[in-house]
């Protein structure tokens, strides 16, 4: 039997909001179709449609409405007890290190910790970003309490022994595509159509997750190689090809930039993880939850 979740009352509330499935999901960083399937699942709960979908948006249905006034009473109540529970904690304090590797340092890791410091004032946390064979040599080396890391299908067989693997965080990968590209809109595409684009190609440092074409076309054609992502969203936007981006990048895309999903069987998949080492402190484990929270905020679906 079909549950609400807090995740699907926090989606529908922000479509009900905007009016619209597309406008809603770039407010809070989803695919169009992770905010699509959130709201089914909600339809599901509620027994019927909470939208009336209509050519320039959406509306609610009488359920609908229902259901968006109590989800505000909820939402709202739950953020007052997570303020009342933060100022019950003990706060910690000190310095935390955290590493991680360039694409989960642009949104994931600062957003978490952001997230920390503001429950935990007397904390100082920073992060070095590098490869993940150095966040591994410095997490062996005490250097680092935490390291964020991309593991998975093209990516060396890391020696995690010794190590504590805290969390998976699943990820997509996404194309992104100029505004105003034949994809543009789609809640999906498919390798086939893939296969006669333009790529822009990642150039990082050994051991990163490499991103540019779609990893199961045979034979891209690359038209451009840059190593920062700012070049490489930068030649997307200006319409001289596509790349693959992780979801973890949803939340920093710029302007004149879409991301498009791509069905594709054959595609294993990566995650990213957190290490810590083999007792990790108190600090180093609130970080970790604090990573697991922002993952779940930035493509829960």
């Amino acid at each position: 039997m079909a549950e609400f979740t807090l995740a699907g009352l926090r989606v529908v509330q922000q479509v009900a909001a905007m009016g619209s499935f597309t406008r809603a999901a770039e407010t809070l960083g989803y695919t169009q179709s992770a905010v699509s399937r959130q709201v089914a699942a909600m339809e599901a709960a509620a027994g019927g449609p909470l939208f009336d979908r209509r050519p320039r948006g959406v509306e609610l249905t009488p359920a609908g409405q229902v259901l968006v006034r109590r989800a505000t009473a909820v939402l709202a109540d739950l953020a007052a007890t997570e303020g009342e529970l933060a100022g019950l904690r003990d706060r910690l304090a000190g310095r935390l290190a955290i590493g991680a590797y360039p694409t989960a340092a642009m949104a994931l890791v600062p957003r978490a910790m952001a997230q920390l410091v503001s429950g935990h004032p007397g904390l100082a946390v920073v992060l070095e970003e590098a490869a993940t064979p150095a966040l591994l040599r410095r997490l062996r080396a005490g250097r680092l309490d935490v390291a964020v890391i991309g593991v998975g299908h093209g990516l060396p067989d890391y020696d995690l022994s010794g190590l504590r693997q805290a969390a998976a965080l699943q990820g997509d990968l996404l194309v992104a595509v100029p505004e105003g590209h034949r994809f543009t809109g789609q809640d999906h595409v498919t390798v086939a159509e893939l296969a006669h684009e333009h790529w822009i190609a990642g150039d990082g440092a050994a051991g990163d997750p490499q991103f540019g074409a779609w990893p199961t076309l045979p034979d891209p054609h690359i038209a451009h190689t840059a190593r920062g992502w700012s070049t490489r969203l930068g030649l997307v936007a200006a319409g001289l090809g596509l790349t693959v981006i992780p979801d973890l990048a949803l939340p920093v895309l710029p302007t004149g930039v879409r991301a498009v999903a791509v069905a594709d069987s054959h595609w294993p998949g990566r995650a990213t993880v957190v290490v810590t080492g083999p007792r990790p402190s108190a600090r180093a484990q609130a970080m970790v939850t604090a990573l697991r929270d922002r993952s779940a905020s930035l493509d829960d679906a």
